[in-house]
């Protein structure tokens, strides 16, 4: 499946319908009046969140959504039916903004949610609205009005707890398919991850907590170098983020400034979001040289008020558990359960 996490689309609300001039001719109603009816509201056209949703891939093929028209009045002063609501459904975390302006109309997160994006056309009136001492047979009635007409930008910003973010090749995708039950693509090349993948990891009391693995990012990401740029967005809503180092790298210092400037440039609060740095692929170095690396960033976090590294490696399984109670004590999750 295509992940798609922009799109722009267009709204229109049904018009309503028309009032109509009519006159009541009964046989037994000598002076029967005016009785022409309302016209009927047109469709509002609404978004409504769908968990079951994970990309706005449908909306890269249609990008028209109009609501139905309202029905014209009829005699006996019946009004005419009104349009249905046209329910757009978007996945959960969408954010929907007025594509002109860039004002944010709503944030969709949560299951069965629902946004009113353009308004229905109101109803004609009939004759029969028109009746008065001093014009007892109106021949007047009115149009309905046009419905409302958007065009629209619709962003998606993936609902997850915590972010593993790092540069390229740094094992996030490894370590969210240990953890959880994805299955991300894995290779021995850099940017194998193309797309966000989600991963629910279990907590210590049986629920889930969604994990997500960001591409990688390299130096120039928020300005819109390689792939990381066009997901940064999806890691805004993190309560946590799972800074991964490969430790067998060149430099891992610099590898960690490297994802720490992207962040601040970014901006959106990521560089002040609470951060692990973890240290990945111990399995590559001897206890000496870890040791020695693990000192080196240790020194580097403490100038920048964050805890000491955490060291793992998914491949062999190691330090999985010390990594996830601190997970679940950043997020002030019980753990004696």
């Amino acid at each position: 499946m295509q992940f798609i996490d922009q799109a722009r689309i267009a709204v229109r609300a049904g018009r309503g319908g028309d009032g109509i001039v009519a006159f009541r001719r009964e046989k037994y109603v000598p002076a029967g009046g005016p009785s022409g009816g309302d016209g009927g509201r047109g469709g509002d056209v609404l978004l409504q969140a769908d968990a079951n949703l994970q990309t706005l891939l449908d909306f890269k093929y249609k990008r028209l959504f109009a609501a139905t028209d309202g029905v014209r009045g009829g005699p006996n002063r019946c009004t005419g039916a009104s349009g249905p609501p046209l329910v757009i459904k978007v996945p959960c975390g969408t954010e929907v903004r007025d594509a002109r302006t860039g004002i944010l109309l709503g944030d969709l997160t949560d299951q069965g949610q629902q946004l009113l994006v353009a308004a229905g056309g109101r109803g004609g009136l009939g004759n029969a609205h028109y009746l008065s001492n001093r014009n007892r047979a109106p021949e007047k009635c009115t149009e309905g009005r046009d419905g409302e007409e958007w065009t629209l930008h619709l962003e998606l910003k993936l609902l997850a707890e915590v972010g593993i973010i790092g540069l390229p090749n740094a094992g996030k995708s490894t370590l969210i398919a240990v953890l959880s039950a994805a299955r991300p693509k894995i290779a021995d090349y850099p940017f194998t991850t193309l797309v966000p993948n989600l991963g629910v990891v279990r907590r210590p009391s049986g629920d889930g907590t969604v994990f997500a693995d960001i591409p990688g990012l390299i130096a120039g990401a928020a300005q819109g170098a390689g792939l990381g740029h066009d997901f940064l967005r999806h890691i805004e809503r993190t309560r946590l983020l799972v800074h991964l180092v490969d430790a067998s790298s060149e430099d891992p210092v610099a590898d960690l400034g490297v994802v720490e400037a992207e962040l601040a440039a970014y901006g959106h609060g990521l560089s002040g979001r609470p951060r692990l740095v973890v240290l990945t692929k111990a399995e590559l170095l001897d206890e000496e040289t870890l040791s020695e690396v693990r000192s080196r960033v240790a020194s580097h976090c403490g100038g920048a008020g964050l805890e000491p590294p955490l060291t793992i490696s998914a491949v062999a399984a190691r330090g999985l558990d010390t990594l996830l109670a601190a997970v679940w004590m950043q997020l002030g999750i019980d753990q004696s359960s």
